[in-house]
C-alpha cells in the first residue's frame, strides 16, 4: 500500500499478506537497527521509472523484515539530480537509489565528465531487464524495421520516428539504429514516454522507439503494432513480435533497473541488500508481474552490473563523438 505524503510516499505491507512465493517466506534481515530506507527515484510521479520503482517497494519491504521503504522522487536532468542525491547520502543503508542503465552510462557522458559519478556508487544489483521496442500504429502500420529505415531517412517526406526525450535509453537506441544503418533518420523527441507513446497511437509520428513495458498496454490492447524488439531473441512477454534481427539489423538495447547505494557502503550490508534483491528476482511470483508489465526478472549482481555499465559507458563516449544526443556537453 502506498500512501500519499508530498513527495515522499511510503511503502507500507499489510502483515501477514504474501506477495511472493515460497522462496520469498525465507526473507533476509539488513540490521536489526534499520528501520527505515528511502528508495529515490531519478523521475517525476506517473512516469514509467516511478512505476516500476512503486512495484518493487513493497516487495523490498516484505524482504526486509520489520523495515519501511520509503520512495522519494527527485526527478531533473535525466535522472541525475537522483544519482547526485544517493551519492551524497551518508553510506549507512538508509539512502538507496532506483537506478537505470544506460540512462547512467548517458549521464556520465552527457555531463561532460566534471563529475566522477561511478566511483561515488555502489551498485548493489539489477532485478529487472527488458528491450528497446520499436511500434507503429495500427491504423498505418510500417512493416518491418527495414521499412521504418527507408522511409525513416527518404530526403523528401521523411516519415518521423519519436521517442522519449533525448539521452533516454529508447533515444539512444534510435541513434545507434541511425548508425547501424549509415543514414539520417528523421528522429523527433518529446518531453516524456508517454508523450511519444501518444503520438504514435495517434498517428503524428509513424513509428517510435520505446521500453516495452511503456508500449505492452497498448500492443495487447491492439492500439499500436510491434515492428520489432531490439534484443538478440524474441521476448517471452512479447513472442509475436520479432527481433530487429530478423530484418537483418543487429541491435539489441537492454534496459536494465536495480538498486545502487553510496561508495561507502560496508561489505557486510551491501551483501545482505544484494541477498534480498536476488531473492525477489528470482521468485515465480515477480516473474508473473513481470510478464503482466512488460520487463522481465533478471538477477545481475553488483560487480557484473558495474562492469556492464563501465562497457556502456566506453559505447556511448563513441557514439557520443559522432551523435552527441544534447546540444552541448553541459546539456
Amino acid at each position: 500500500m502506498i500512501a500519499a505524503s508530498g513527495p515522499r510516499r511510503r511503502v507500507l505491507l499489510a502483515g501477514g499478506m504474501a506477495l511472493l512465493g515460497a522462496r520469498a517466506a525465507q526473507a533476509v534481515r539488513v540490521r536489526p537497527s534499520i528501520r527505515h530506507v528511502t528508495l529515490l527515484v531519478g523521475a517525476a510521479e506517473g512516469t514509467g521509472l516511478d512505476a516500476s520503482a512503486r512495484m518493487f517497494a513493497p516487495l523490498l519491504a516484505h524482504i526486509l523484515l520489520g523495515t519501511e521503504v520509503t520512495l522519494r522522487n527527485v526527478p531533473g536532468e535525466g535522472g541525475m539530480n537522483a544519482i547526485r542525491a544517493v551519492m551524497e547520502a551518508q553510506p549507512n543503508g538508509l539512502t538507496l537509489a532506483w537506478l537505470v542503465s544506460p540512462s547512467l552510462s548517458a549521464r556520465v557522458i552527457d555531463r561532460g565528465g566534471d563529475d566522477p559519478v561511478l566511483p561515488r556508487l555502489r551498485l548493489i544489483g539489477a532485478v529487472e531487464r527488458e528491450p528497446v521496442t520499436f511500434v507503429s500504429p495500427i491504423a498505418a502500420p510500417l512493416e518491418s524495421v527495414q521499412d521504418l529505415i527507408q522511409r525513416s531517412s527518404a530526403d523528401q517526406d521523411a516519415v518521423p520516428l519519436g521517442t522519449p526525450p533525448p539521452g533516454s535509453p529508447p533515444h539512444l537506441a534510435a541513434l545507434r539504429l541511425q548508425v547501424l544503418a549509415q543514414t539520417r533518420l528523421n528522429i523527433i523527441t518529446f518531453p516524456s514516454a508517454a508523450a511519444a507513446r501518444q503520438a504514435v497511437i495517434a498517428g503524428n509520428v509513424a513509428a517510435a522507439a520505446l521500453a516495452m513495458s511503456d508500449v505492452i498496454g497498448a500492443l495487447r490492447d491492439e492500439k499500436l503494432t510491434g515492428i520489432g524488439i531490439a534484443a538478440r531473441r524474441r521476448s517471452d512477454v512479447l513472442p509475436d513480435v520479432p527481433v530487429l534481427e530478423e530484418a537483418g539489423v543487429p541491435l539489441s538495447a537492454t534496459i536494465r533497473r536495480g538498486i545502487a547505494a553510496p561508495a561507502g557502503l560496508t561489505d557486510e550490508m551491501a551483501v545482505r541488500f544484494s541477498e534480498a534483491l536476488r531473492t525477489i528476482a528470482e521468485d515465480p511470483d515477480f516473474k508473473t508481474m513481470g510478464q503482466t508489465h512488460g520487463f522481465l526478472p533478471a538477477w545481475m549482481d553488483g560487480p557484473s552490473w558495474t562492469a556492464q555499465v563501465e562497457r556502456e559507458r566506453a559505447d556511448l563516449a563513441k557514439l557520443w563523438a559522432i551523435e552527441p544526443w544534447l546540444p552541448s556537453s553541459g546539456g
